[in-house]
């Protein structure tokens, strides 16, 4: 049996949603957990997770990613940071911002 193996272009996805605010998309799965492309241009909304980490990944652009009791945390292209689980937080994008998220199958990116 064969196997394809694709090959993803970001940049190419980056296209696919440019302008489309807080609406990220599947690029791949592996294993149990997924990397979504998100766009962000201002603020999200506050949330957390109870169930599962969320890791942020800024391939383009900068965030800060506001957080419940303790100092926020600012993030530029190329950094990764871990939300754990059950922290409530909520991204904001300083300019316009490409993040990569990779995070179980079943999460609702929105929260619980």
């Amino acid at each position: 049996m064969i196997i394809m193996i694709v090959q993803i272009n970001l940049e190419d996805k980056m296209n696919e949603i440019e302008g489309k605010h807080c609406s990220p998309i599947d690029v791949t799965k592996v294993n149990d957990q997924v990397v979504r492309l998100g766009y962000i241009n201002g603020e999200f909304h506050w949330h957390k997770h109870s169930k599962y980490d969320e890791l942020f990944y800024i391939l383009k652009g900068k965030l800060l990613i506001q957080l419940k009791e303790q100092p926020d945390i600012s993030l530029s292209e190329g950094q990764i940071t871990v939300i754990p689980k059950g922290v409530e937080h909520c991204p904001k994008s300083i300019e316009p911002t490409y993040v990569l998220l990779f995070e179980p199958f079943n999460l609702i990116t929105i929260g619980d």
